[in-house]
């Protein structure tokens, strides 16, 4: 997840992030992102891990990074950022300037340090003047709360057009991908909409994926 070229010219599309449901049982999640990597373009894998003692929480990880890391994909915790290096994982997303500021001594510069959950502008910068690896916008806080889709837009597309650091733009349904990849995030983030129906999950990161590519590099 490197930082893109200002001039880049002509931009690459963007890739795919998929954010995993609440894990309590790591083996459960194994078949699905081996189906996973049959229909998008994934480049990590963002695991958010169900509360429970440190040791269950490592062993969890642990279990899960051979399926994604074997796939060149980067697997990152959710917080945690004090487990990664036990765990094998490539990084950690922390959400809030504040957790980001206090964990990313932690993780840089071996390992990626994401931020997510900025409530402001300035929040953003400090973000990628302390390290940040990537910044995420538009997800959703612990109650189900985000932006107005307008308004992650325009965030998106602010920061595509001043800052090099990637952007990942979250997208809480099929039909938000597509206007996320006209405002110019060089990730795309699929959250709980893919998993609600197993059997679901591979179509839906496949039209994701359709929507990735941009004007001038579609078929």
């Amino acid at each position: 997840m490197a930082a893109r070229e200002k001039q880049a010219d002509p931009r690459p599309n963007p890739r795919l992030y998929l954010i995993t449901p609440r894990i309590g049982d790591a083996a459960a999640l194994v078949a699905p992102l081996e189906a996973a990597w049959t229909a998008g373009d994934v480049a990590a894998v963002l695991l958010r891990l169900a509360d429970t003692d440190e040791r269950s929480l490592i062993n969890r990880a642990k279990a899960l990074c051979p399926v994604v890391q074997s796939r060149g994909v980067a697997l990152i915790l959710d917080g945690h950022a004090d487990l990664v290096a036990r765990a094998g994982a490539d990084g950690a997303h922390l959400t809030g300037i504040a957790a980001f500021v206090a964990a990313v001594e932690q993780l840089k510069p071996q390992r990626i340090a994401g931020a997510g959950g900025l409530a402001s502008r300035h929040d953003a910068m400090l973000a990628a003047e302390a390290g940040a690896d990537y910044v995420m916008f538009g997800e959703p806080d612990r109650a189900g709360r985000r932006p107005a889709f307008e308004a992650i837009k325009e965030r998106v597309a602010w920061w595509a057009e001043v800052f090099e650091s990637p952007c990942v733009a979250y997208a809480a349904a099929l039909e938000e991908v597509a206007p996320l990849v006209a405002a110019g995030a060089d990730f795309i983030a699929l959250g709980d909409f893919i998993w609600r129906d197993p059997t679901e999950t591979v179509p839906l990161i496949a039209l994701a994926k359709q929507q990735l590519a941009l004007p001038e590099t579609a078929a």
